[in-house]
């Protein structure tokens, strides 16, 4: 019977031939993937599509007839437009 120690021993020497085994497969794997890029000449973007996450910013005035809500960024609304904004703020 295997004792724990030994057990132990064996584990570690299939963690590290995972290790190399993985590093070895992610090497060519890159490799791979640039002379995909290099052939097909994508860019960055195509590769790696990217949009920043939209910002909202908090309401800060709210319509009391309709309940609409706006930031105060932007073109105004038609029921704030050429209206004093204090009496639509949110408190």
């Amino acid at each position: 019977m295997t004792t724990y120690k030994e057990l132990l021993a064996q584990k570690e020497s299939l963690d590290q031939q995972i290790a190399d085994a993985k590093k070895t497969a992610a090497k060519a794997a890159l490799a791979n993937i640039h002379a995909l890029i290099a052939e097909f000449g994508f860019t960055a973007q195509q590769v790696f599509p990217w949009k920043p996450a939209a910002v909202k910013a908090p309401a800060k005035y709210r319509d009391p007839v309709s309940g609409q809500t706006w930031s105060g960024r932007g073109k105004p609304p038609k029921w704030i437009a050429d209206k004093d904004r204090a009496q639509f703020e949110i408190q």
